[in-house]
């Protein structure tokens, strides 16, 4: 359920809203229609860019002089001719070779274009929806989003109409996202995946206070995204949706259980190294990770942990160690997640850092994160 309060400041800004539109009683004026994805980043934050009164004169047909002796008429016509075909390609600039798969729950794009094209583009998509990116990894082929308010989830109703802007800077809808998308070289192509983590505004159980908690991903909202990246990347906006929709939905289901391989803890998939690696690897991202690269090869994903249930004690840094760089108690560790091929299913287990296997309890909580993600 959403949860949309709205905050304190707010008080005035409702109340003088009241004020100016006596009359309107009606209840269900209060909410109205809304766009179903309308984000705004918590994190300030806008690429740099050239003035556009720089770089559009260059561009713009209207100002380009005629070459040669020329009438007005023919002039004039020869613009029209030349706006009309600029119109078409800026508009909507067709793009071929993007398909959209499904593996259950899980859907992604194969581009067939390469991650160096490919990469940059996504960066510029996350911006246009609205997202700072908080980091990025062209290594790993990893972007993250800051966290950002779909101001969509916000009633349209007639306060918040009239009042605008004002209620913009009080009105909370109470959620908030963060997305990570992760691109793949696979024979020649680009593969692109999209996960979210979400996060929902609650009150304390004494009801003093707020606390942020985490929510459930929407596979829906994935699924979404990955749309508009494809009307971004040049796909028609019907297309792109029906592309969605109509991906092929596998005959089985993944299964997955937690077993001893070799007196080791590991996961067991029902599923050949392709399928399995591709679902660890969106597990790894939902769960939220740090990937610092992987190495399909070899069946690697190399994450960084820093495991809050070890007991080792973790410390804020004073004053002192901030001047004097010195570091907290426990650090992340770095681990390998291993994926095999074992004839027709796969086996997930835990290594460290220089590929040893680990049957601690910190990788038998890896495992049980893992488990939880894959879908």
């Amino acid at each position: 359920m959403m949860n949309t309060r709205i905050s304190k400041r707010a008080g005035l800004a409702v109340s003088l809203g009241a004020l100016v539109l006596t009359g309107c009683s009606a209840v269900n004026q209060l909410t109205g229609a809304e766009e179903p994805v309308n984000y705004k980043s918590t994190v300030r934050g806008e690429p740099l860019s050239i003035p556009p009164d720089l770089t559009q004169a260059n561009q713009d047909t209207r100002f380009q002089a005629p070459e040669g002796p020329t009438t007005y008429s023919q002039y004039a016509s020869s613009q029209q001719s030349r706006q009309n075909a600029n119109d078409r390609d800026a508009v909507l600039p067709q793009s071929q070779g993007i398909e959209v798969m499904r593996d259950g729950d899980l859907r992604w794009l194969v581009i067939d274009r390469a991650p160096e094209d490919v990469y940059p583009r996504v960066i510029e998509f996350w911006g246009q929806q609205g997202f700072t990116v908080h980091s990025q990894d062209p290594k790993a082929g990893l972007i993250q989003t800051d966290w950002a308010e779909n101001r969509a989830k916000i009633p349209e109703g007639w306060i918040h109409s009239a009042l605008g802007a004002i209620l913009d800077t009080v009105y909370d809808s109470g959620e908030r996202e963060r997305f990570r998308t992760r691109l793949e070289r696979v024979n020649g192509k680009t593969e692109v995946y999209i996960s979210h983590e979400h996060m929902e505004e609650t009150q304390t159980r004494d009801g003093s206070g707020w606390k942020w908690v985490y929510g459930k991903e929407d596979p829906g909202l994935n699924a979404a995204m990955l749309a508009r990246l494809m009307v971004y990347l040049g796909t028609d906006v019907e297309q792109a949706q029906q592309k969605v929709a109509q991906a092929e939905q596998p005959q089985a289901e993944v299964q997955v259980q937690q077993q001893m391989q070799e007196g080791q803890s590991a996961l067991s998939l029902n599923e050949g190294f392709d399928r399995a690696w591709r679902r660890v690897g969106v597990a790894i991202d939902s769960a939220g990770f740090e990937v610092t690269d992987r190495d399909r090869s070899t069946g690697d994903y190399f994450v960084r942990y820093l495991d809050s249930d070890s007991g080792e004690k973790i410390e804020q840094q004073n004053v002192f160690g901030r001047l004097f760089g010195t570091k907290n108690t426990a650090e992340a560790a770095t681990y390998r997640i291993h994926v095999a091929d074992q004839g027709g299913s796969s086996v997930v287990t835990v290594l460290d850092a220089n590929g040893q296997p680990q049957d601690t309890d910190t990788a038998k909580r890896i495992l049980s994160v893992l488990s939880k993600h894959i879908k």
